[in-house]
């Protein structure tokens, strides 16, 4: 230990005395770094995309006739999300002298011809913006209506004034740019540079001082010049100041065969907002109290549902087992009456679905899509993807996707490991889970692409980054999905409570179909979401910073809460109607809002984006609301809202077995002893898991059958209804029994006390008084329309090889009673309203103690006309 302490008090002494003496390093988040401007440095602007609320499509700069620089057009280096978003970022003749205020002259175009004319009217009635950009800062204009000002990113490429046939263009500029005075000491400047690469400028060595860029805004006129004297200037001559004409005989038309000259000054205003705030005036979060109500509302929703799960746990279970003891007291003659509800698919609940390998598919791709959004959105929250670093954000969510795929894989197969109970076809359901998504967005993206390359928008994708997409998704993304499926086959699948039947169980016809209940699940996520929605579709398409991050990863919080709780009501509200098709209800349960959602955007197409143009730009709307709406549907599959069904049936199912294994494995024959009795009623009332399930039944038995004897034995044989015959023996000494009797001794009076204290009733808990239950009488004979006889009579007895069901012929047959082997030489009755063969001797016991019903459909013996007909020959 010595040498350790040691080495860790130098550890510590070496990093204070780096902090006190030498120099520090910061950085700033989000964005891009500080850069400090020198006096009288030259500094150029840059020239987004143009880009339109009106038609969504983007069009290069230069497409229109505007000044070209110098030195030529250069592109700017763009990361995979600007190019994805169809942003093309170009330099321009605008140059600036740092806190030089000045006016210029730039050019005068030719003559302008009919396809210009009619190119620049198109542009400006499809209220088209100009996107410049200063030190990675967007242009922003402010316009005032109706006393309220408003600020747009970007300036109009012309206007049209009501009442006018005429358009005007944009020909001159007024920019103001804020700077900030920078003084600093001893202090190296980290900087991005002109072209986003890292640039380390020099550090001096008494002092060093300079400007920052902090704001960028400019005021768009239109000014009619003499062509003439114009053209007779050269580039950066200057120009006198002049004011924004109001007259429109002083602005510049756009017409046939006219000369345009473009001209701007520049102004520069010291400001007291330093350099990381400048992006505040940007990201101002407006209707923060709507936020906030969003949020309240979502946990309204959460409470009310949670208050649900509350009851069908600590409720419901609990009043359908007293039901089922309730039962046996008011009706002792028939104990073998049959279960009811959810404790009846006890042997189906678990069975395999339809499609079971497009369902691990689409929960793996969830787990995926779940992963890349919650990261994605924590980081963001975090300041790593600010809108200033442009194309951050998307890109971020692509790397993501990719290594996630290691997570999809393992999980979907992981999952088709605990449906099929062995690793068989892991690479088929890995590879469709690497494939399925991405599939669909790269159909959809292709069709979209096809669009843009038709009309000549810079949005579509250029064929070399389309390969470089595939080389992400197969280099990259189908291995690591193949790697994660592996490690999902070497992990232990997931072990069922109970067995599954050989036979499944006939699904009770329903009045409704089961899947309007699953479309109105849909309703209370959406609930949650679509106020958010809101905004997030008005910084996509009306071209608004969303920066709300944290209001965003607390709404997924609730959203993912709400669809957890919503699966679980939902699985537990079919189960109850013995529908133990459960698997695909409760994905799409959580999973339906994505329809909410699509029908959403639509309702956002036609109320808030009515003036959207074109065919093209209707196609490209709905083509990203799709990919967005699948994405979501996938989304809510992940492991939180769809494990939560198979973990609360897993729970369920543990009581149900409890219950069943008591009902189904004790006699069913009229002259059950006193203790059966008890033992039977007492074990269903035992029956909730966690509490003791078996001390109290085990005890009973040990008191009733064998008194005080050392050794205590509890034996269940078979019934004459033709179960499997076994006998079941616990052996425990004298003082454990001893012990187990004491506990029930202090839990029956823990429950007088709460019962006397008001906290509980013995109507509702039936764990208050367990001695009270009566002794067991010999039944009545039950009132039943017809005698056992009448009813064998009516049923014919076939070999088994000449039974109509030849369905079950082509595998091994079972009679579910005896749960023995149905072979062709073996007798069975052929039943009224069903298929299921049982062999001749057990169906007779069945008939014989009263029962009128099939044993596992519940289906009545006889069809209707011939138990008419026996009741009338009776």
């Amino acid at each position: 230990m010595a040498p350790f302490s040691i080495s860790l008090r130098s550890s510590c002494f070496i990093l204070v005395a780096l902090l006190i003496l030498g120099r520090s390093y910061a950085f700033y988040l989000p964005g891009s770094y500080m850069h400090t401007y020198s006096q009288g440095e030259t500094i150029t602007v840059k020239v987004n995309s143009l880009t339109s609320f009106e038609t969504e499509l983007p069009f290069s700069y230069y497409s229109l006739p505007y000044c070209q620089p110098p030195d030529g057009i250069k592109k700017s280096a763009e990361n995979l999300g600007e190019l994805l978003m169809g942003d093309q970022i170009d330099n321009s003749p605008y140059l600036f002298h740092v806190n030089v205020n000045e006016s210029f002259y730039l050019c005068t175009t030719n003559p302008l011809n009919e396809r210009e004319v009619k190119l620049l009217k198109q542009r400006t009635r499809d209220l088209y913006q100009v996107n410049m950009i200063l030190d990675n800062l967007p242009v922003r204009r402010f316009t005032e209506q109706n006393g309220v000002t408003f600020q747009w990113t970007g300036f109009p490429v012309g206007y049209t004034p009501s009442g006018s046939s005429e358009d005007y263009i944009i020909n001159h500029l007024k920019f103001k740019v804020l700077v900030h005075e920078y003084e600093g000491s001893r202090v190296e400047i980290i900087g991005t540079g002109e072209e986003g690469i890292g640039v380390i400028s020099d550090t001096e060595k008494q002092k060093m001082s300079g400007y920052e860029i902090v704001g960028f805004e400019v005021v768009p006129c239109s000014v009619k010049r003499d062509p003439e004297t114009m053209s007779k200037l050269k580039m950066y001559d200057g120009v006198a100041l002049v004011d924004c004409p109001l007259e429109l005989d002083k602005s510049q038309a756009i017409r046939e065969k006219e000369k345009i000259s473009f001209t701007y000054e520049v102004v520069f205003v010291k400001s007291d907002v330093r350099w990381p705030s400048r992006w505040d005036a940007y990201l101002k979060m407006e209707g923060a109290r709507v936020h906030w109500f969003s949020i309240m509302n979502s946990l309204m929703v959460i409470f009310f549902l949670a208050g649900i799960v509350f009851v069908i746990f600590l409720r419901t279970v609990r009043r359908d087992l007293t039901r089922y003891e309730e039962l046996d007291k008011e009706s002792q003659a028939q104990m073998n009456e049959e279960l009811s509800g959810w404790k009846l698919v006890v042997g189906d609940v678990f069975r395999e679905p339809t499609y079971p390998k497009l369902l691990c598919v689409m929960v793996g791709d969830g787990v995926q899509i779940t992963g890349m959004a919650v990261v994605t959105i924590v980081f963001a929250a975090l300041g790593f993807m600010s809108p200033a670093s442009r194309g951050m954000l998307l890109t971020g969510m692509i790397i993501l996707y990719l290594f996630l795929g290691i997570a999809a894989g393992y999980v979907g197969v992981r999952l088709w490991r605990t449906m099929k109970g062995g690793s068989e076809g892991w690479r088929s359901v890995s590879w469709s889970i690497a494939c399925f998504f991405p599939g669909i967005a790269f159909v959809i993206l292709c069709i979209l692409n096809f669009m843009l390359w038709g009309s000549n928008s810079t949005g579509a994708l250029p064929i070399s980054l389309f390969f470089v997409l595939l080389s992400l998704w197969f280099c990259i993304s189908v291995p690591l999905t193949l790697l994660g499926g592996f490690l999902g086959t070497r992990a232990e699948h997931i072990q069922f409570p109970v067995r599954t039947n050989q036979i499944p169980r006939e699904i009770p016809a329903r009045k409704y179909p089961s899947w309007l209940l699953v479309l109105g699940a849909g309703t209370l996520p959406f609930g949650t979401l679509f106020i958010e929605l809101f905004f997030i579709l008005s910084s996509i398409w009306l071209g608004r910073f969303y920066y709300v991050f944290g209001f965003l990863l607390i709404v997924l919080l609730l959203l993912v809460t709400v669809c957890a709780e919503v699966s679980v009501i939902l699985t537990y509200m079919h189960l109850c109607v013995e529908d133990w098709q459960w698997w695909w209800k409760a994905f799409f349960a959580s999973g339906s809002v994505a329809i909410y959602v699509f029908l959403y955007s639509i309702n956002y197409l036609v109320f808030q984006l009515r003036s959207l143009s074109g065919p093209v730009s209707a196609m490209l709307y709905l083509g990203y609301s799709l990919i967005m709406a699948v994405a979501i549907m996938k989304s809510r599959q992940n492991p939180t809202p769809f494990c939560c069904s198979p973990k609360f049936v897993h729970i369920r199912k543990k009581a149900a077995s409890t219950i069943t294994w008591h009902v189904h494995h004790v006699p069913r024959t009229y002259a059950h002893t006193r203790a059966h009795t008890l033992a039977r009623a007492h074990a269903r009332t035992h029956a909730i898991p966690h509490l003791f399930p078996l001390i109290p039944h085990f005890y009973f038995c040990f008191h009733h059958l064998h008194g005080r004897r050392r050794r205590h034995h509890f034996s269940s044989s078979l019934s004459a209804m033709g179960f499997p015959s076994v006998c079941y023996t616990v052996i425990l000494p004298r003082p454990v029994a001893l012990v187990v009797h004491l506990l029930d001794r202090i839990k029956l009076a823990v429950s007088m006390a709460l019962f006397c204290l008001g906290l509980a009733s013995a109507h509702e808990d039936h764990f208050l008084f367990p001695l009270q239950i009566p002794d067991f009488l010999p039944p009545s004979s039950p009132s039943l329309p017809l005698p056992p006889s009448a009813i064998k009579t009516r049923l014919p007895v076939v070999r088994f090889s000449r039974f109509s069901n030849s369905s079950v012929h082509g595998r091994d047959a079972v009679c579910s009673v005896c749960l023995g082997a149905l072979e062709a030489r073996h007798e069975v009755r052929e039943l009224g309203n069903c298929s299921h063969a049982f062999h001749k001797g057990c169906i007779d016991k069945w008939v014989d103690i009263g029962q009128v019903t099939c044993p596992l459909c519940r289906a009545q013996l006889l069809p209707k006309e011939r138990e008419e007909d026996a009741v009338a020959a009776d």
